[in-house]
């Protein structure tokens, strides 16, 4: 599938990468030639925004918290280790004026006096995460760059890295910055501290979940960050201590990344899309970078051919979604700039963590992940379903489509108790996929209808979220968990537990809901979006559906049990809530609702199909849908689900058992 919204063909876009070779890469038609293309457009689209001694780059947009003199210092350290790959990857063998820019930039910044000077490292301050970059970048490119530096300059950026010794991180992947840094000094001989580095190693192991999941510190932090950052920065600081290394700790490592890169393989769409899930989004392709880690270390279940097929699909699906912009640059947002799926810190130079996907560079041209015939995707071949109860998600994907949809009953990035319960875009709905965002507006209730159940007064005015997750299991084709539906201005929580049964395309949602008398619950389904115009919806008794004509692309919910209106016999008509300028994938955005209008004040029990496909053969009508799929309720409490094909599953009455 492809965004409609953005031609695939504008030359702008593709005019500096190299034609495509069908017969290694059958499926992308990328190879290294493109990898090597981009890092060299993307570095060149910096420079005119370098400072005079090459030690900043100030970049156009939105300034992040830290303020644009950390702004400036991001820009160099990111691409940096952007460079530092196409340095090292083809063995030095590059313009000297790459290599003579960023040793500039060096020699620049840490100079105390200097008009460029970078940041001072400070406790729990933004230069830690950029110190990193510029330690690994430095490990990388050490023939190059250090050892050629006057021992002045090595001096002087041995003292600013050395701002870490003592220094005192965040309590989460930013202790890995500490490690990798604190290394790379070890290994140039500079004074660091060994007890950090094993402390900074040693915290890692209490946020081991299981089956290669890390938690981003205390708490269900479950995103991306366990790859391109928790996974990803052990590899790169055993890169760094060579031999120094613990290897049994190493090997532990190693053998989480295999079991994570097992699963992670499943998170790309067939286009190439990531699932759309978390913070830090605006990193994009940063996605790939624990599958490059995987074969840097031979640490990887998959093929070297699919290792390539599923990196370079995130690569080419966004470079051809206008990634990087006219000007080369990549800008705070997802395709387009959007500032609502960034967070406070993301300063205009933060996207380029994307420079961690190219690290597949530090292999050799002749290594299998770049000489083997590309192998499809899992997504490619077959529907999949995968349960992954560290973080309480279940995952199913349709080859027909090629869509990957996440449902999400365990992550909601929030601290232990007794912090509050707050809501986000990125953590708090049911559902995430690698075709629709959640729709975040810049203002109004930071949790909108889509992939969202929630309660409403009775004006519709209040809106419930569902702040902290309670994990009840994911096992097969099921995850379960609860939350407490709080109204503004209630101290008085109602607990909504929820059951996902996935088969195919489809999801069925099963409710057990408390709440207050006179409540409206409403349910939403995806939120479809398209730059083009207004997207196309319906609605009838117990059903909505929005649709994206360009690709046939449909969001639907079917209501299954308990949507009956109160003292009616027929059910409440389903509605379609349309908003502009909310969602990363287009302007205009549409997400079909079912609607109880009075909740009868106790437990009640609702089932709802939700739909989101694009697979000419098991077309999405509604009407079709409810009249096909069903519902039916046990002496002892269990329900029976029937999906569309007729498949049916129980759930018991209690969600967490069966």
């Amino acid at each position: 599938m492809t965004a409609p919204h953005v031609s695939l063909t504008d030359p702008t876009h593709s005019s500096f990468l190299p034609p495509p070779d069908p017969v290694r890469s059958p499926v992308t038609g990328w190879t290294r030639a493109h990898w090597e293309a981009l890092a060299d457009r993307l570095l060149d689209g910096l420079l005119p925004y370098a400072s005079r001694g090459l030690a900043q780059y100030r970049l156009p947009g939105r300034p992040g918290h830290a303020g644009s003199w950390s702004d400036g210092l991001e820009g160099y350290a990111r691409s940096f280790l952007l460079a530092a790959c196409r340095i090292a990857g083809s063995g030095g063998r590059v313009p000297p004026e790459l290599i003579e820019r960023y040793a500039a930039g060096l020699a620049a910044g840490t100079d105390p006096e200097g008009a460029e000077r970078w940041p001072p490292i400070a406790d729990r301050a933004q230069p830690m995460v950029e110190a990193a970059s510029i330690a690994i970048a430095l490990h990388e490119t050490r023939p190059w760059i250090w050892d050629r530096l006057d021992d002045a300059v090595r001096q002087r950026v041995a003292a600013w890295l050395g701002g870490f010794v003592g220094a005192r991180a965040n309590d989460s992947n930013w202790r890995l910055f500490q490690v990798v840094t604190e290394e790379f000094l070890a290994s140039v001989g500079a004074p660091h501290s060994r007890a950090e580095i094993d402390g900074g190693l040693a915290r890692l192991e209490d946020w081991y979940r299981g089956d290669g999941w890390y938690t981003d510190g205390d708490g269900r932090k479950f995103d991306y960050y366990n790859g391109w950052a928790l996974h990803l920065y052990p590899i790169l600081w055993a890169r760094i201590a060579g031999p120094r290394a613990d290897a049994s700790l190493t090997e532990v490592h190693r053998a989480r990344l295999r079991a994570f890169l097992s699963t992670h393989q499943y998170f790309f769409g067939s286009d190439g899309a990531p699932v759309h899930q978390g913070r830090s989004l605006t990193y994009r392709y940063a996605t790939a970078a624990p599958l490059w880690a995987g074969a840097l270390a031979d640490a990887t279940p998959l093929p070297p051919g699919r290792t390539r097929r599923l990196a370079s699909g995130a690569l080419k699906h966004f470079t051809e979604r206008g990634v990087p912009d006219e000007r080369g640059l990549l800008t705070l947002g997802w395709y387009r700039p959007f500032l609502p799926v960034t967070q406070r810190y993301s300063g205009p130079a933060s996207p380029y963590w994307a420079s961690k996907a190219f690290l597949g560079l530090l292999l050799p041209a002749g290594h299998p992940v770049w000489t083997a015939p590309e192998e499809p995707g899992p997504v490619d071949t077959a529907d999949a379903y995968l349960a992954l109860p560290a973080p309480g998600w279940l995952l199913h994907s349709t080859a027909a489509d090629g869509i990957v949809r996440l449902v999400n009953h365990g992550s909601d990035r929030l601290p232990p108790p007794p912090a509050e319960a707050e809501d986000s875009p990125h953590y708090a709905k049911f559902a995430y996929s690698s075709a629709t965002a959640p729709d975040t507006p810049a203002d109004g209730p930071a949790t909108g209808p889509d992939s969202h159940l929630a309660l409403l007064t009775a004006d519709g005015t209040e809106v419930s979220g569902r702040g902290r997750i309670h994990p009840l299991g994911a096992e097969g084709r099921r995850a379960a968990s609860w939350h407490l539906a709080l109204l503004p201005g209630s101290d008085q929580g109602h607990r909504i537990e929820t059951t996902s049964v996935v088969h195919g395309p489809w999801e069925i949602r099963v409710h057990r809901v408390e709440g207050p008398p006179g409540a409206v619950v409403r349910e939403g389904g995806w939120a479809l979006a398209d730059d083009s115009g207004p997207l196309t919806e319906a609605a009838g008794p117990g059903w909505a559906l929005a649709r994206r004509e360009a690709d046939g692309l449909t969001s639907a919910v079917v209501a299954l049990h308990g949507w009956e209106e109160p003292g009616a016999d027929g059910l409440s008509h389903g509605a379609v809530a349309q908003v502009r300028g909310a969602n990363a994938y287009g302007e205009y955005s549409a997400t079909p609702c079912l609607r109880l209008t009075g909740h009868p004040g106790r437990p009640h029990l609702l089932v709802t199909l939700v739909v989101l496909s694009a697979d000419p053969v098991r077309p999405c009508d509604p009407e079709v849908l409810r009249a096909r799929a069903g519902t039916r309720v046990t002496a002892a409490g269990a329900v029976v689900v029937r999906f569309p094909d007729g498949t049916e599953e129980a759930v018991p009455a209690e969600a967490g058992s069966g």
